[in-house]
């Protein structure tokens, strides 16, 4: 009998064919070398990932603070995006960058600076405008230029949403319309049915803004006069905080519809928090400034620039910018999130940007605000000489009435918190040889005087008084007796003024007194521009011509001026001129 197979396979069948068995190891050797080189890559590359990842994350040194103040607005923003940023372990040189984000008003980080306090390695403020009328004082000079812009928000119009549908019947928006709707000398305009609030510009940036491009709409159209007139009365209504601006649109007060300014973002964020109590916002037709959110890098050590430098990258990555939109933001590129829907009365497309103010228009509208908001301290005197119980002409007035009626006009442009008295005049008006009496005694309109408000006294004295019809004018002693009282109790924070009505600048004085020579000598002598007291004439009636050159003298003696009224009304421009004399005083002419 022949062998068992298997021993004819373990013989020499071998010899003469490859057994399967080798022909698989053989094959298994192949795989097996480009494998192992693969797992020897992917540790290598997983080394190198690692190394990397510890080197990127390394916090073996310590923490590294990095300090940024931000503005109340978008600082909640920035801390969340600084939360997710510090979980990361971001690391400079083997330190783990930890972000604070505080909140403080960009105008109070700018005081900082520019006094050398600031304890701040980033700074976001919320516009350009701050940081550059901060680089252009001396005390700001040695900061650098922002590094970028965090987000932007449209400044624009706001009511409340209740009340929206019966604006739109007084006030298109535009900032044309909003001075049209403040100025106090156009009682008859839009102003009847609007009231108009504005944000301190001193404080809030947005508030800035918006009298930047309601001046630039006011100065194209040539509305100076109405530009100063808005500007006295939005100083009356002036609100420091825009979450308290943005409250009082919807809170019912009186018959005219409210009308404030706002930036895009607070509006949203009002709206978010008081559901019941919507605003909406209202885009100029003229265009608008955006705030902006500068970044300044303020760290002197290289280690902090660098983690300044790094975290400023992170608010440009798509989580970052995701974070911005979703609080009501709009990305530096002007794009707007899913909040700023139009539904809700935002418009999806950034408004047309206005081009931005030079520093140095910045600084002058700064200062405008800043003059016109000073109160007012006004000695009033009226003339009551014998010629004001003459008519004029053309009217059913006597020149006294007109006079008077021409003083209630006028005084009516001041605010509650002015100080104002009133004198009347004409020879031996109060005894002999004193050609002046005191109606009421220069003091705020609110305070109580003999038993009633100034304000009602001044009314019930301007309606009620009569001509001496015997008497002459004395005006030169007057005038000397008043400016020198006005300069001995000159008031640093108001703006003093000695206003004459007449019907002329005349002199008439049979008993002699201060000549013209020696009143124009006494004013010059007088007058300190450090502390100035102005001289403001306003004549009305037939003889006024024939006094113009002598009240040209007097007015000019203390950088005032002097004008002749043809009609009452008329009187409301002479105010507001005297008003925009503040902006240049004590150097108007020059």
């Amino acid at each position: 009998m022949g062998r068992h197979r298997t021993d004819e396979f373990d013989g020499g069948y071998r010899a003469q064919e490859p057994a399967p068995r080798r022909r698989a190891a053989r094959g298994r050797g192949r795989v097996l070398v480009p494998l192992a080189g693969a797992v020897a890559l992917a540790v290598l590359l997983g080394v190198a990932a690692f190394v990397i990842f510890n080197r990127d994350h390394d916090c073996s040194a310590g923490k590294l603070a990095l300090r940024v103040v931000a503005t109340p607005d978008i600082q909640p923003a920035l801390n969340k995006i600084a939360g997710t940023y510090n979980k990361a372990l971001h690391s400079i040189d083997s330190r783990c960058v930890e972000v604070t984000v505080t909140k403080e008003g960009a105008a109070r980080t700018a005081g900082a600076l520019a006094a050398g306090k600031a304890a701040a390695d980033l700074w976001v403020a919320d516009s350009s405008l701050v940081v550059g009328r901060l680089r252009s004082d001396p005390a700001g000079a040695a900061l650098p230029e922002p590094s970028g812009s965090a987000a932007l928000s449209p400044v624009v119009l706001v009511t409340a949403q209740s009340t929206a549908d019966k604006l739109s019947a007084s006030l298109q928006p535009s900032w044309a319309g909003m001075i049209a709707a403040a100025n106090v000398a156009n009682p008859d305009g839009p102003g009847k049915k609007v009231r108009v609030l504005a944000l301190d510009p001193e404080k809030n940036s947005a508030g800035l803004a918006a009298l930047l491009a309601a001046a630039g709409s006011a100065k194209k159209a040539k509305q100076d006069k109405a530009l100063v007139g808005a500007l006295k009365e939005l100083s009356g209504q002036v609100v420091s905080d825009p979450g308290a601006l943005l409250a009082s649109l919807t809170v019912k007060s009186g018959s005219k519809v409210p009308v404030g300014v706002a930036s895009e973002q607070s509006i949203y964020t009002h709206n978010a928090k008081k559901p019941d109590a919507q605003v909406v916002p209202l885009y100029p037709a003229e265009g608008t400034y955006n705030l902006d959110y500068p970044m300044l890098v303020l760290a002197k050590d290289p280690e902090v620039r660098k983690a300044a430098a790094a975290f400023q990258k992170e608010l440009t990555t798509d989580s970052a910018q995701r974070t911005l939109r979703d609080q009501g933001f709009r990305t530096p590129d002007g794009k707007g999130g899913d909040v700023l829907a139009k539904g809700k009365g935002f418009v999806s497309t950034l408004p047309r940007p206005l081009a931005a103010p030079d520093v140095k228009t910045v600084a002058s509208m700064a200062q405008t605000w800043s003059r016109l908001n000073l109160g007012s301290r006004l000695l009033t005197l009226l003339d009551v000489s014998g010629t004001m119980a003459l008519p004029v002409p053309g009217t059913q007035l006597t020149r006294m009435q007109a006079i008077s009626r021409i003083a209630t006009e006028g005084l009516s442009l001041f605010p509650a918190d002015s100080e104002i008295g009133v004198w009347a005049f004409s020879t031996h008006l109060d005894g002999q040889g004193k050609d002046w009496r005191e109606m009421v005694s220069v003091g705020p309109l609110s305070e109580t005087t003999d038993g009633r408000l100034r304000k009602e006294a001044l009314a019930t004295q301007l309606a009620t008084v009569q001509a001496k019809a015997t008497g002459d004018t004395g005006l030169n002693d007057t005038l000397k007796a008043a400016y020198t009282e006005m300069t001995k109790s000159y008031q640093e924070d108001k703006i003093n003024t000695v206003l004459v009505l007449t019907d002329g600048a005349g002199n008439d004085d049979p008993d002699g007194g201060v000549g013209n020579a020696e009143i124009l000598s006494f004013l010059k002598k007088t007058y300190n521009p450090k502390r100035p007291v102005s001289i403001l004439l306003i004549a009305f009636g037939p003889d006024a011509p024939k006094g113009k050159k002598q009240m040209d003298a007097l007015a000019k003696a203390t950088g005032g001026e002097a004008y002749i009224a043809e009609n009452i009304l008329q009187v409301r421009d002479f105010f507001l001129q005297g008003m925009e004399r503040r902006l240049c005083a004590p150097k108007c002419d020059g």
